[in-house]
């Protein structure tokens, strides 16, 4: 037995005994189906070339906010400096939305989604959130400390990470600001503090935003007064990341 490999056209062509084609008639259909033929594969060339385009567009991107003005922000995208006003998108796509001088925080929106960022942080993730990569944050150390925005619930918060506190750990204030019903919803517990042991309400918070991190039913602690000033990145939320640090640099990246 012989294998035989066989071309298939997209069109037929009729032959005559001597080998010369022969007019089947229908000349002009195979002209439009073979045309209809390649428009096809032209049609699937052009949306495989999308394809790629975007998952290049919405790779991995490194954000810092280098500079705020009103109304105006100096932005480093992938290693190249944009300055945007209020309203313009960059070549890569990014659009400044808003700028917040006294806070230091610029609002930006990119593939549909908005986020906040903070002056000096380095902002890293698949397109600023999209599902294509590794949620993950660049934090750089200030004043000997490291600083990350995010959020608790949908409302924005200042975390400070602290690999010393069990959980996140925040003040009554910031709790009321952000509509935590943590006497409501929370249970009485003790807390062991620089100051001593105090008395807090531990709660589940929902849903908990670092950079382009995103994780869900965090387990946090409510102390009443007015310390910790800052809400306190602890464990809860750390050991479900890995974190690598070099000098004044710290990168968090989401495990699972």
């Amino acid at each position: 037995m012989h294998n035989r490999c066989e071309v298939v056209y997209p069109f037929k062509t009729a032959y005559s005994g001597d080998g010369s084609p022969k007019d089947s008639g229908h000349g002009q259909d195979a002209v439009d189906d073979l045309e209809n033929d390649m428009a096809g594969v032209l049609k699937r060339f052009l949306v495989l070339i999308v394809i790629i385009w975007s998952q290049c567009l919405y790779a991995e991107q490194s954000i810092k906010v280098f500079a705020l003005f009103e109304n105006k922000a100096i932005i480093n995208i992938d290693g190249k400096r944009r300055v945007l006003a209020v309203g313009e998108t960059s070549p890569e796509g990014l659009k400044l939305i808003h700028t917040d001088t006294r806070n230091e925080l610029v609002e930006v929106e990119i593939a549909g989604r908005r986020e906040t960022l903070r002056l000096g942080v380095v902002s890293v993730g698949g397109g600023l959130g999209s599902k294509g990569g590794a949620q993950k944050v660049v934090l750089f150390a200030q004043r000997g400390a490291f600083y990350a925005d995010g959020s608790i619930n949908g409302s924005s918060v200042k975390f400070l990470v602290d690999t010393g506190a069990t959980t996140i750990a925040m003040n009554s204030y910031t709790a009321d600001r952000i509509g935590l019903d943590y006497k409501r919803h929370g249970r009485r517990a003790m807390a062991s503090t620089a100051g001593g042991i105090v008395p807090m309400y531990a709660v589940t918070l929902k849903k908990v935003k670092v950079g382009g991190i995103v994780m869900h039913n965090i387990e946090a602690g409510v102390i009443e007064g007015s310390h910790p000033k800052e809400v306190l990145l602890g464990m809860s939320f750390l050991s479900r990341v890995n974190m690598t640090r070099n000098g004044n640099k710290m990168e968090l990246t989401k495990r699972y």
